[in-house]
């Protein structure tokens, strides 16, 4: 079962933004998808899922947003380095 949301936006908005509702919608699917990946809510088969791409579409499209597509951080890579 899908649910629907409904978003009213002036039509300003997308020429303001260069692009059309269509685009619109799958540019804000992929934000929110990234952005919960990012803070560790969802795996990346989620995100993708969420995104409506493939799984390597949503890494390609991570780096747009300034997201690593590693959920280790640097610190834990250290640690990780050192254990004998």
């Amino acid at each position: 079962m899908n649910v629907e949301i409904k978003l009213e936006l002036p039509p300003a908005v997308f020429s303001a933004l260069r692009t059309d509702p269509a685009d619109f919608v799958k540019q804000i699917r992929l934000a929110a998808a990234a952005k919960r990946y990012e803070i560790g809510r969802i795996s990346q088969s989620k995100a993708s899922e969420i995104a409506g791409v493939s799984r390597h579409e949503f890494l390609e499209n991570l780096n747009a947003f300034g997201i690593s597509p590693f959920q280790t951080s640097s610190e834990e890579l250290l640690k990780e380095s050192n254990v004998e």
